[in-house]
C-alpha cells in the first residue's frame, strides 16, 4: 500500500463525546446514560461515566496530545446536561485552546447524552425535546458560534432512536417499536431546527451512522429484506434530510406500528434544511436474508426478536460474514465504506462528505498493529472514493482516547491513545504515531 496521496487541505481528526471521556458527573445534571448505569445489569460490570478518561481535569493535556500528533480537527460533543448546568465555561475555554494551537474545532451538539428530565417528560418520542433541543443549540451557538465553523447537530440518530427506544440496550432502555419510529422523527425535527439556529456562516452537518446493507443472496426474498433495513436504517433519515420526505414504503412497512401521524404539516420541509456537508460514521456492513419463521438473528447477533431494534422488519435476519473481526465482534470489510461515500455522492450531487467516526476496538496494547492495518485498508478505501469522484474532505478516527464504550463499558478499547483508568496516564499507541505520520505527510 504506497502513493496513497490525499488532497492538499484534507481535514485530518480524532474524535470523542461528552460522556465517553469528561466524568465529572457530580458538575452537571444528570443525564440519561446516568441513569441507564445505575441500572442493574445494564452496563458491563456496572461501570459509569463517573470519571471516564478525566477528560474534564486533563484537556489540557490532552489538547498538547492532540498537537503533539499534528492533528489538524478535533471533532467533540457538548454535553446537554453541563450546558443546563452552567457548565458551557468549559467549551468555551476549549474552542480557544484548540484555536491556539491550529486546531479546527468540529462541534456536535447531541451525542446520545439526553437530559434525565427530558427524557422524564417523554424523551425524544415527545416533540417538545425538538424545540427544547433547538433553544439549547441556540444557547450554544451564542457561545462558540463566533469561533466554530464546523458543526454536526446529531451524532448517529439511529442509536438514540432504535438503541434507546426499540431495543433497550441503550438508554434509556425503552421497548416500544411506535416509541422509537416517534425519536427518528422528532431527532430529525431537532437537527431541521437546530441547523436553523446556528450562525449563517456556519458549516453544518449531521453525523448518520448508515448501513451498507446486503442481501445474502440475490433472491428476491432476501432483496426485500435488504429493501426494509435500508429503509430503517439509511432512508427514514436521509429520506427527509436530503429529498425533503420520508421514503413511502417506509411508511408502508410500518403502518401496522404507527401511522405517523406525529408528523406534522412543514416538517419535512423544516428538516431538509441545506446541508454544507453529511457526516459519515462507518464500521461494518450488514448482511440480511428473509426470516420466514421471524425468528432471525438480529443484528447485534442475539437470537429471536423480542426488543429488536427494527420495528416492522421481524421476518428480516441479520448475518455474520467470515473473515476477521475486531474486538467488537464486526466483521472487517472496508468495501461497504466506499459503497456508501459512492451512494452519497451519487444521491447528494455536490455534497461535500466527512467520514466523522471510523476505527476499531481491539487489546490494550501499546503496540497496535491491527489497528494500523484497520486504518490503511479503511483510508484505502477512502481514496479509492475520492479518485472515483467522491467529494470527501475530511476524516476523523474513533476514537482519540481510550473511554466509557457505552453498555461495554471499559471493556472496549478504540483510542489511538491508550489511558490507564487507574492513574489516567495517557501512553501514544503505534497507530497514533503512524496516523500522526500521515496527517503530517497527507500520504502513506
Amino acid at each position: 500500500m504506497t502513493d496513497m496521496r490525499f488532497p492538499e487541505g484534507f481535514l485530518w481528526g480524532t474524535a470523542t463525546a461528552a460522556f465517553q471521556i469528561e466524568g465529572g458527573s457530580a458538575s452537571r445534571g444528570p443525564s440519561i446514560w446516568d441513569t441507564f448505569c445505575a441500572t442493574p445489569g445494564k452496563v458491563y460490570g456496572g461501570h459509569t461515566g463517573d470519571v471516564a478518561a478525566d477528560h474534564l481535569r486533563l484537556w489540557r493535556e490532552d489538547v498538547r496530545l492532540m498537537a503533539e500528533l499534528g492533528l489538524g480537527a478535533y471533532r467533540f460533543s457538548v454535553s446537554w446536561p453541563r450546558v443546563l448546568a452552567g457548565g458551557i465555561g468549559f467549551y468555551d475555554q476549549l474552542v480557544d485552546e484548540l484555536l491556539s494551537h491550529g486546531i479546527t474545532p468540529c462541534v456536535t451538539l447531541y451525542h446520545w447524552d439526553l437530559p434525565q428530565e427530558l427524557e422524564a417528560a417523554g424523551g425524544w418520542p415527545d416533540r417538545e425535546t425538538a424545540y427544547a433541543f433547538a433553544s439549547y443549540a441556540a444557547q450554544v451557538a451564542e457561545v462558540l458560534g463566533d469561533r466554530v465553523e464546523l458543526w454536526t447537530t446529531l451524532n448517529e440518530p439511529w442509536c438514540s432512536a432504535f438503541l434507546g427506544y426499540a431495543s433497550g440496550v441503550h438508554a434509556p432502555g425503552r421497548t416500544s417499536p411506535a416509541d422509537s419510529l416517534r425519536a427518528a422523527h422528532h431527532l430529525n425535527l431537532a437537527h431541521g431546527m437546530a441547523a436553523a439556529a446556528l450562525p449563517a456562516r456556519s458549516r453544518v452537518g449531521i453525523a448518520l451512522n448508515p448501513s451498507a446493507v446486503r442481501p445474502l443472496t440475490p433472491s428476491a426474498a432476501d432483496a426485500d429484506a435488504a429493501r426494509r433495513i435500508d429503509a430503517l436504517a439509511n432512508r427514514i433519515f436521509t429520506g427527509p434530510l436530503l429529498h425533503g420526505a420520508y421514503p413511502p414504503d417506509l411508511l408502508a412497512d410500518t403502518a401496522a406500528v404507527t401511522d405517523w401521524s406525529f408528523v406534522r404539516p412543514g416538517d419535512e420541509a423544516l428538516i431538509h434544511q441545506p446541508l454544507d456537508f453529511l457526516g459519515v460514521n462507518y464500521y461494518t456492513p450488514a448482511v440480511v436474508s428473509a426470516a420466514p419463521d421471524g425468528n432471525g438473528p438480529r443484528a447485534d447477533g442475539h437470537g429471536g426478536t423480542a426488543h429488536s431494534p427494527w420495528p416492522a422488519a421481524d421476518t428480516v435476519a441479520f448475518h455474520q460474514p467470515p473473515g476477521e473481526r475486531t474486538d467488537m465482534g464486526w466483521s472487517i470489510d472496508p468495501s461497504g465504506l466506499y459503497d456508501l461515500l459512492m451512494r452519497f455522492t451519487r444521491e447528494a450531487p455536490g455534497l461535500p462528505l466527512l467520514v466523522t467516526e471510523n476505527g476499531a476496538a481491539y487489546a490494550p496494547d501499546v503496540h497496535d498493529p491491527l489497528r494500523i492495518a484497520y486504518l490503511e485498508a479503511h483510508l484505502a478505501t477512502i481514496h479509492r472514493a475520492l479518485a472515483d469522484g467522491a467529494p470527501v474532505e475530511g476524516y476523523f478516527l474513533w476514537s482519540l482516547l481510550d473511554n466509557f464504550e457505552w453498555s461495554y463499558g471499559y471493556s472496549k478499547r478504540f483510542g489511538i491513545v491508550h489511558v490507564d483508568y487507574e492513574t489516567q496516564v495517557r501512553t501514544p499507541r503505534s497507530s497514533a504515531r503512524w496516523y500522526a505520520r500521515l496527517a503530517r505527510e497527507g500520504a502513506f
